[in-house]
């Protein structure tokens, strides 16, 4: 399990805004596994080692190793916080009535993956053919599941049937405008394709924040 970070701020690739939302014209698939490695912060550095690591040991002692570099995993259990797991952080927050801080102008782009259909692609895994191994796939929800931050808050507001709370804060340093994953090799390599839709996998979210209500009150949003 490696990350999106390991591909860093993407400098290589001219951003542009249409629709409400950023994009990355030059891909419009999503980024594809060829995408040069910048391990831009500590957290990419980290995944970044240990990425080529599985891949060495592959090649140096034989292990079955397969690297799948995600993008934003999300669904029940999840306990998110507001650096990790924004997705779930959205749907805590929005179901409980705490305001969300959105850092930058919230029209930055992620592709989502809900986590029953991350699963069904690591069953698939365990299963691959030895010509797959020592091979690198990009995971996400690929352009298919790629939204804004206010299109995801927009969902949780139909979801819920009520405003969320906003505020604005600076970008963060690092931040990329956008990450989509091109997730073509592994639909070919493993058969494999997201099933769940973002508002389907949302509403399953919001379900178990709301059954689990007590976990989160009394924490507050900071």
């Amino acid at each position: 399990s490696s990350t999106n970070k390991v591909y860093g701020e993407l400098a290589q690739l001219d951003v542009a805004q249409c629709d409400g939302r950023y994009a990355l014209p030059a891909v419009p698939r999503g980024v594809p596994e060829t995408a040069p490695l910048d391990f831009h912060s500590p957290y990419g550095c980290s995944k970044g080692a240990a990425d080529q690591y599985v891949l060495d040991y592959r090649r140096i002692y034989g292990l079955r190793t397969i690297v799948f570099r995600q993008s934003c995993i999300y669904g029940p259990r999840q306990m998110g916080v507001e650096d990790q797991g924004w997705v779930a952080w959205f749907a805590i927050c929005a179901a409980l009535g705490w305001p969300i801080t959105i850092y930058g102008d919230g029209r930055q782009v992620r592709d989502v993956l809900y986590v029953d259909d991350l699963v069904d692609l690591y069953y698939r895994a365990v299963e691959a053919e030895p010509r797959l191994l020592s091979t690198v796939f990009n995971v996400g929800g690929g352009s298919e599941q790629a939204v804004s931050l206010l299109e995801v808050i927009g969902m949780l507001e139909d979801e819920l049937g009520r405003r969320v709370a906003l505020r604005f804060a600076d970008w963060r340093p690092g931040d990329q405008r956008v990450y989509v994953s091109d997730i073509d090799a592994a639909r070919r390599a493993f058969a494999w394709s997201p099933r769940v839709s973002v508002r389907e996998g949302l509403g399953a979210l919001l379900a178990w924040v709301g059954e689990h209500r007590t976990v989160f009150e009394g924490a507050g949003a900071s």
